[in-house]
């Protein structure tokens, strides 16, 4: 029996640009307190309510006066009143100054502040006294109404995923509660009767299950809610079931392994059985086989099984595809050109993607070992080099670095 003709090769971008043109966004949102919404992806942009300051005030603790009452240098002025954040002041009077302090309004009349470090307070009567030991010019360490945020103007777009200072914004502009994109329903599950989990005795041929761990915490950093099915046995009326129950309950099914070309396992007839499947071979390293299909409404993806390679499949391709299905409008992570402090003689025909970190010079260091099955390489470094098919890199050559922490966000 002749067997069956591999896949071709496709390129990351291409492989990309098909998984994305196949899901969409949900179109499901929720209204979330503003508190309670980090992480998630806006689906309605966000005006503001009020002007940012809402009114002009003091970027100093000092005193706020008028620029023309001081002539000269040592000039003193009489403090006619005391002026805290949350307390509007009288009206400014000319040939005075007002003890002010860091956010309070500018009391009408006065055109300028004077840091309390470049003043002398003077004793007298009331308030009492305080000379100006500097050149004042009119509006300076006063912050304009507006000139954050004016009123009605666009604060944050639909489509931005909130992070805490977005958070703090909204709330600056009197946002109480926030359209959100609902959660991705993400079904993981494992297959595999070599699998055993940590606390488990290990027996002879059996490996500890640590893609559950790393897949269910990808998840879990972008926000999805993720319904873990555990460890399914090496069966396919159970595979077939599993499959059953992870879509009636979520948008998509990711799995672990069994997605390799003449591979024996139940995963691929499973899937086929219950939905569509195709397989793809993708020219990357690490990585390379990668299932993609449907099972009823739910879409599913198929990781390669070697550690590294389900953890760098998931964030070139599997990120994008769920940030595009919440709605998220920004899928590309920001890419550094840095340089390396290291030599990569091997040039490979596929695309390649090393992990490095960051060095004391700026510069980028090479794990040792570049296997797609040691993990703790993820853990070492801080990043990828995103190296073209085909190209060796000499120490100090520029390259493209991915940081971990576009892609694990």
């Amino acid at each position: 029996m002749s067997e069956a003709p591999r896949p071709a090769l496709q390129s990351l971008d291409d492989a990309l640009a098909r998984l994305l043109n196949q899901v969409a966004p949900l179109g499901q949102f929720e209204s979330l307190p503003t508190a309670d919404a980090l992480g998630r992806v806006l689906a309605a942009e966000v005006r503001s309510l009020i002007d940012v300051p809402p009114a002009d005030n003091t970027a100093m603790d000092g005193y706020a006066l008028c620029a023309a009452d001081v002539a000269e240098l040592g000039t003193v002025l009489p403090v006619a009143q005391r002026v805290p954040a949350g307390v509007v002041g009288a009206k400014h009077q000319a040939g005075t100054a007002a003890r002010i302090f860091t956010g309070a309004q500018i009391p009408l009349g006065a055109d300028a502040i004077v840091m309390q470090e470049q003043c002398e307070t003077v004793a007298g009567e009331g308030l009492g006294s305080v000379r100006i030991n500097t050149a004042v010019k009119s509006g300076q360490w006063i912050r304009r109404r507006g000139e954050d945020v004016e009123r009605g103007s666009l604060v944050l777009a639909a489509g931005h995923r909130l992070d805490a200072a977005a958070l703090g914004l909204a709330a600056s502009v009197g946002a109480a509660h926030l359209n959100v994109a609902k959660r991705v329903r993400v079904a993981l599950f494992s297959t595999g009767d070599e699998l055993v989990m940590p606390g488990e005795p290990l027996k002879p041929g059996a490996i500890y299950n640590s893609n559950r761990f790393t897949l269910r915490g990808l998840l879990q950093g972008l926000g999805c809610e993720v319904i873990d099915l555990g460890i399914v046995p090496d069966q396919l009326d159970a595979t077939r079931a599993a499959l059953r129950e992870a879509a009636s309950k979520s948008d998509l099914i990711i799995t672990s392994g069994g997605v390799s070309v003449g591979e024996e396992d139940h995963l691929r007839p499973a899937v086929q059985a219950e939905g569509s499947l195709d397989l793809w071979q993708i020219a990357i390293k690490p990585g390379k086989p990668l299932a993609f299909g449907q099972v009823s409404k739910a879409w599913f993806i198929g990781l390669p099984g070697n550690p590294v390679a389900s953890f760098v499949t998931f964030l070139l391709l599997v990120r994008p595809v769920i940030l595009r299905m919440q709605g998220a409008t920004k899928l590309t992570p920001r890419r550094l050109s840095l340089r390396a402090d290291f030599a990569w003689p091997r040039a490979d025909k596929r695309r390649e993607f090393l992990r490095v970190r960051l060095n004391d010079a700026g510069g980028l260091e090479l794990f040792a070992n570049q296997s797609s099955g040691v993990l703790s390489s993820a853990v070492w470094g801080d990043g990828l080099v995103d190296n073209p098919p085909s190209t060796t890199i000499a120490a100090g050559d520029v390259v493209s670095y991915l940081p971990f922490s576009e892609l694990l966000s």
